[in-house]
């Protein structure tokens, strides 16, 4: 859809003074708002229109811009890969009109006279940071699963104050700036009338508590830094690249705040022998002429061992050997675990002596020798997939 003009979005003209601007944009922003039009969706794309023209005709240099060139003239200024590009959020528009609407910088919270923007904000609690470790496995760990120990160097509780901060039994007080709400409210006049404020307490930073008397050891904090032996579970059938978590084990929140989590990236060590294929698994043989014409048995490897396969007289190159069952198992946990795929190329030696010559040359014209059509046809069908 296209946009419509941003003066005819608020209703002004051209002429128009930055006061007037600004007073119609009032106009529709309060008329508009979501608190007075619950579930109106259109009600909430024009406030957000509103937004993006009052951003644009509200300076200067972006409405001079927009005067001579349009929309097409606002690429990277609004609309079009600015702030506002791609669909704008409400989040949006109080991020980028701050002085407006009193500083806020996050959801609707602060609006004095509309039902859903205030509310109270609950006591913060610390989160600790997460951790990230790699972990290589072969193809063997892979298919069983295996068990991994790291020592980390970490963030933990604080064993003096047991994570609290403390020292002693002094233990915590209410914070005297929120009252323990973590938060502090302030008024301020907008072109939207009285708006409320609401930031994270400077004093107890959001905790709602401040410390009287700060451990000995860790300063108040409730962690110190140390190490932790972690035993980590690999499942089977994880691959390169895939990340998995272990809630918990990261650093430790201060003030026995929530830890962070352990991250653990697999990293997959390449098979001297066999290529993955998702759960496949590859090995490419290599026939000498007499096996590929005579057949008989091959020795292949597989994760768990070597075995052995048999080779049919006859057997073409592009030919495909599948042993069920000898790849990996799926991570989804249904009991599927795919195949080992065993390619067969056949070896045609690049020097010969002068009695394998004398030999090949016997059966060149040999009708045996020569490849009907249906041949031609079943083998190059089968490089041809490879392309497909």
């Amino acid at each position: 859809m296209a946009k419509r003009d941003y003066y005819e979005v608020l209703e002004v003209t051209k002429d128009s003074t930055a006061e007037e601007i600004k007073k119609a944009y009032r106009k529709k922003a309060i008329q508009y708002h979501p608190d007075k039009n619950p579930g109106d969706k259109e009600a909430e794309e024009k406030f957000k229109e509103a937004a993006e023209a009052y951003d644009v005709l509200s300076n200067p240099e972006k409405r001079a811009r927009y005067d001579q060139f349009g929309h097409a003239g606002m690429s990277g200024a609004a609309g079009n890969g600015g702030p506002f590009g791609g669909g704008m959020s409400m989040d949006d528009i109080f991020s980028m009109f701050g002085d407006i609407f009193g500083g806020h910088s996050g959801g609707f919270g602060g609006f004095s006279g509309f039902s859903g923007f205030g509310g109270g904000q609950q006591q913060r609690r610390f989160s600790g940071s997460d951790l990230r470790v790699k972990v290589r496995l072969n193809l063997k760990e892979i298919s069983t699963g295996a068990e991994k120990k790291f020592k980390l160097k970490k963030y933990v509780a604080c064993n003096h104050c047991h994570g609290s901060g403390a020292e002693g039994s002094s233990g915590s007080e209410t914070c005297p700036t929120c009252n323990g709400n973590g938060s502090v409210i302030r008024n301020q006049q907008t072109i939207l009338g009285t708006m409320q404020t609401r930031t994270t307490c400077p004093t107890c930073n959001g905790e709602g508590k401040i410390i009287k008397n700060k451990c000995k050891v860790c300063g108040g904090d409730g962690v110190v830094y140390g190490e932790e032996v972690v035993s980590v579970k690999i499942p089977a059938g994880v691959a390169e690249g895939m990340q998995l978590s272990m809630g918990g084990k990261g650093n430790a929140g201060k003030h026995n705040g929530v830890p962070g989590n352990l991250l653990i990236q697999v990293q997959e060590e390449p098979h001297p022998e066999l290529i993955r294929d998702d759960n496949d698994l590859i090995y490419n043989l290599l026939l000498s002429f007499p096996v590929a014409a005579l057949g008989g048995t091959m020795e292949i490897p597989t994760i768990d061992g070597r075995v052995k396969v048999k080779i049919d007289q006859g057997t073409q190159p592009g030919k495909v050997l599948r042993l069920r069952g000898k790849g990996l198992p799926s991570l989804s946990g249904y009991n599927e675990t795919g195949d080992l795929l065993v390619n067969i190329s056949i070896y045609v030696p690049e020097i010969l002596s002068r009695e394998e010559r004398s030999m090949l040359e016997k059966f060149e014209h040999a009708d045996n020798f020569k490849p009907s059509n249906s041949a031609k046809e079943k083998i190059f069908k089968k490089f041809k997939s490879l392309f497909d």
